[in-house]
């Protein structure tokens, strides 16, 4: 049966060349008369007579220019990472000297005239005349222009073999390289699969026939007999014309020409579809481009890989509006650029317009892309796009479900809603009924994939990503472009043992936290509750914690500890395209491609010298290599005994790093506070209130920069004299060495740990998201979160800016709308009453400061803040307190509905309260001497939003 198009004029896959000789000797005539003028400038400047040694001149100038090409670009090296085995580099041309190389490949591309008008029958043609004469050492001198082509099969290969280890063994599989030419990308392969035994059938499709010719050589002295070479117009590809099992099928039966291609089916062998589909550097070089990526997406079979390498140019401009590319990290190329590359590119027929990266986007899902350039050869754009079926598939299970049943289901999960299956299921009255019968709340995930199925657009990158961790977010949002792509954080400050202690988390909660670094999330993840909601407005941050996850989903114990124990790894580039690639978000994996360099440097610290707080730590690093201290700060971090580490501290250390002159001139500015520390301006004036209050009436009036150099003495003398720095205080160790030890590290980098973390399931209650904690937290199902730990956010409103008790209070009413009676929340202050505990108290939270810290006394670790712990009440009364529209529904005066019920349902509120309650009362007594704070006797007001 024929295929519509396959009547169509022939397509190229490779660039035909200069189509006459005059082309050639315009451009030969116009290099000369540059170097001649050049020459002659040269020689009316110094002075010298006509007569000057200009044909030397030229011969020296054309060789060294000659020379400068091949050395960078098309001279055999070694490869590197880039590099297959030495058989990939050493085909039928190696007997073919170097120079020899370069110059067959310099008189067909820019001398030989070629034959061939490119349109019809004659296309062939074409194409042999340009590759004929060049096809044997077609490897050795496209080894430096087109790069990415093992980046690209590194990233399918993953791909396809997590999806195996998915659908189980005993699949073919079956792999179709558009374009192929001599072969080198199968053989490449090899570096990360076995391609005889990984593969049932690999089909080469290319029109060159020399180019085919050097293929079949290249595997018969290789011995690979599932390598099919089809010498064919990619169009006109069927995979049904070289299954044996259509063959057979086709004997046996009959059919019509209208009957459909069987592409679709993935659950048994023969031409049921494609597993693996790439195009190298050869979509920029088909014309009718537009019928090669239709015919790609029925090739696909449902859960197949489609994977692209090629050039590219394009403005930020044109894809600033999308939501389903992946992300645009790097992808902007300039307009001097984009005019010249296209120019360049043109006269060998390589088509860079942005036009076929868009429409190969456009009709196929894009699961990773990255934007990288060839500097060797003068910064060429070149892109690499991994994708799939338009059309979700479910993950698991023998049933196809539709995109929007998909959509609905990771809605569900992302906004802690109860996932309602298309057919009506009777279920529990109650709450859940409640639940079900009030309006949806959804995320902005599904807001975004609503407009994009009614407009026939791809669904965004997230729907098609291997994990739903990371929740859809607009990239381009000021809000997030603010952050400049750099995170803060590259540890978290906060110590998560004391949250434990007070929270006991179990596998029943649903813990909404804030991101940080990730390290607390991964140690709340160690109590296997039963959902972690991670926030965190700045993308970084989240991307921290992706690959934090990836790591110990994809990673042996021994390698998540040179990452995030020693914060370096010199094959970090090579672990996350080929290991980590396939547990990443698209926008992760492009920050991270991009910022390889954190792992691999030589210089630094790693990781854990990067982000804002790495000012701070230079600074302390600085002083003590000028003041001569790092031998003492290493006797620190060593010491076996408090006694001994109090004497060095004191002896040695002490009056230098708190120095009130350094305080004054340095760590008390706003610019300091903020970018090193992340202590905002309306944090710091909290710490000079409280200050302010404890000097009342002092004579004289304190300097400036006195209160922050008394916070810094209430936080660094007693975590010196209470806690062993080199045993088990790891937050004070990384700050002053850079790295953990195996003696001293955050408790989810043990061995145990690793095994917990590393199940298939550990992380499957994950979300995170991109947002305001606001924001978030209003998208949540009303009643679900059992606890929120909001660290030190609430400190970051203005108490007297416009806007700022208001938003305070937003935050605080979303906290009661969407945690459950008893519900508890945790944050930290770095005041000792701060002045929105009256606003807690106000929309329906009890208060209760479980731990204060005071001169001479460190309440954990690290923290310098002190921990204040609410427990929400409303769960007292019949009344659920104040609260607010979902924000689906649009309105400003709508109280959350009350949980009403019979006794045996009060009971079960009153016991959860009353075990809040107690726990509130025990840490209390455990962590002060200070009272249980209660105002449960407040009525709840509504607030108005």
């Amino acid at each position: 049966m024929a295929l519509p198009y396959q009547e169509a004029p022939s397509t190229p896959l490779r660039p035909i060349g200069k189509t006459d000789r005059g082309l050639h000797i315009s451009w030969a005539i116009v290099g000369l008369v540059v170097i001649i003028a050049m020459d002659d400038i040269l020689r009316q400047v110094r002075g010298l007579s006509s007569l000057s040694l200009t044909p030397l001149m030229l011969i020296l100038v054309l060789g060294l220019l000659c020379a400068v090409i091949y050395r960078l670009a098309f001279r055999k090296l070694d490869l590197g990472r880039e590099s297959v085995t030495a058989a990939a580099t050493v085909t039928a041309a190696s007997s073919v000297s170097p120079f020899r190389s370069f110059a067959l490949f310099f008189y067909a591309s820019f001398v030989k005239p070629h034959t061939g008008d490119g349109h019809g029958h004659r296309q062939q043609d074409a194409l042999e005349s340009f590759y004929k004469s060049q096809a044997s050492v077609y490897d050795a001198t496209r080894a430096r222009l087109l790069r990415g082509r093992e980046d690209m099969l590194a990233l399918a290969a993953a791909q396809v073999q997590h999806r195996t280890s998915l659908d189980g063994p005993g699949r073919d599989r079956v792999w179709v390289d558009i374009g192929g030419g001599t072969g080198y990308n199968i053989e490449a392969m090899s570096q990360f699969v076995s391609v005889p035994d990984f593969f049932s059938r690999v089909y080469l499709v290319d029109l060159s026939p020399s180019l085919c010719e050097v293929a079949r050589q290249r595997f018969a002295r290789l011995g690979w007999t599932n390598v099919t070479i089809v010498c064919q117009d990619a169009r006109a590809f069927r995979l049904e014309d070289h299954e044996p099992a259509a063959a057979s099928s086709d004997e046996k039966a009959t059919t019509t020409a209208a009957a459909e291609p069987l592409y679709r089916s993935d659950s048994q062998p023969g031409p049921g579809g494609v597993h693996l589909v790439t195009l190298s550097y050869s979509l920029s070089m088909i014309p009718e481009f537009y019928s090669v990526v239709d015919s790609l997406s029925s090739l696909l079979a449902p859960t197949g890989i489609l994977a692209v390498v090629d050039f590219y140019v394009q403005s930020i401009v044109d894809v600033a509006g999308r939501n389903y590319t992946g992300g645009v990290f790097n992808r902007h190329v300039n307009w001097l650029a984009r005019v010249f590359w296209r120019a360049w590119f043109e006269v060998d027929r390589v088509g860079l317009e942005a036009g076929r990266r868009d429409y190969l986007e456009y009709r196929c899902g894009t699961i990773l892309s990255m934007d990288e350039r060839n500097y060797l050869l003068g910064g060429i754009p070149y892109y690499i796009w991994i994708g799939c079926q338009k059309e979700l598939e479910p993950s698991s299970g023998p049933l196809a479900s539709p995109s929007h049943e998909v959509i609905r289901r990771l809605d569900a999960a992302a906004t802690e809603s109860p996932y309602l299956s298309p057919v009506p299921e009777p279920g529990p009255s109650g709450v859940g009924a409640k639940a079900a019968a009030q309006p949806p709340i959804r995320s902005k995930a599904y807001e975004s994939a609503i407009v994009n199925l009614s407009s026939r657009l791809p669904l965004p990158a997230y729907f098609y990503q291997n994990h739903h961790w990371r929740i859809h977010y607009e990239d381009q949002d000021p809000k997030h472009t603010r952050f400049h792509n750099e995170y803060i954080y590259a540890f978290t400050w906060e110590d998560v043992q004391a949250d434990q202690r007070l929270l006991a988390i179990g596998p029943d909660d649903v813990v909404l936290a804030i991101t940080s670094a990730g390290d607390n999330i991964l140690a709340y993840a160690l109590h296997h509750p039963k959902r972690i909601h991670a926030v965190d407005l700045n993308p970084a941050q989240n991307h921290l914690l992706e690959l934090k996850v990836a790591a110990f989903t994809a990673l042996a114990s021994d390698e998540v500890w040179r990452l995030f124990g020693e914060g370096r790894h010199p094959a970090f580039r090579e672990l996350l395209i080929a290991r980590l690639s396939p547990h990443l978000s698209s926008r992760a994996f492009q920050y991270w491609i991009d910022h390889a360099a954190v792992f691999t440097r030589a210089r630094g610290h790693g990781l854990h010298g990067t982000g804002g707080s790495r000012h701070a730590m230079r600074l302390a690093r600085w002083l003590f290599r000028v003041a001569g201290l790092q031998p003492h700060v290493d006797r620190l971090c060593a010491a076996t005994t408090l006694a001994e580490q109090r004497q060095i501290w004191h002896q040695r250390i002490r009056h230098v790093l708190l120095s009130r002159t350094l305080t004054r001139a340095v760590i008390a500015t706003d610019r300091f506070l903020w970018k090193a520390l992340g202590v905002p301006r309306a944090q710091r004036r909290m710490i000079e209130a409280d200050f302010r209050a404890r000097h009342a009436g002092s004579r004289p009036a304190p300097a400036p920069g006195q209160a922050i150099w008394e916070y810094l003495v209430d936080t660094l003398d007693p975590v010196v004299e209470q806690t062993l720095i080199g045993a088990d205080n790891h937050f004070y160790l990384l700050c002053v060495q850079g790295r953990y030890t195996k003696r001293c590290h955050p408790a989810y980098l043990s061995a145990d740990a690793h095994a917990t973390l590393s199940r298939p399931e550990a992380f499957d209650g994950l979300r995170i998201h991109t947002d305001e904690i606001c924001e978030v937290i209003r998208r949540i199902m009303p009643g679900t979160l059992t606890i929120a730990v909001v660290m030190d956010s609430m400190d970051w409103f203005e108490p007297d800016a416009d806007g700022g008790p208001d938003d305070a209070a937003r935050q605080v009413a979303a906290l009661n709308h969407a945690l459950t009676m008893g519900g508890r929340v945790l944050l930290r202050s770095a005041a000792r009453t701060p002045w929105y505990t009256a606003v807690f108290a106000r929309l329906g939270f009890v208060a209760s400061r479980v731990s204060e810290r005071r001169p001479g006394t460190c309440i954990d670790r690290w923290d310098p803040l002190p921990l204040y712990y609410f427990f929400w009440c409303s769960s007292l009364t019949s009344d659920r307190g104040p609260g607010f529209a979902p924000i689906n529904q649009r309105q400003h005066h709508l109280p959350i509905m009350a949980d009403d019920g019979g006794d045996e349902k009060s009971g079960g509120l009153g016991r959860r309260v009353g075990r809040a309650m107690a726990l509130a009362g025990a840490a209390a007594a455990t962590e002060s001497d200070l009272p249980l704070v209660a105002d449960n006797q407040r009525t709840p007001d509504l607030l108005e939003i």
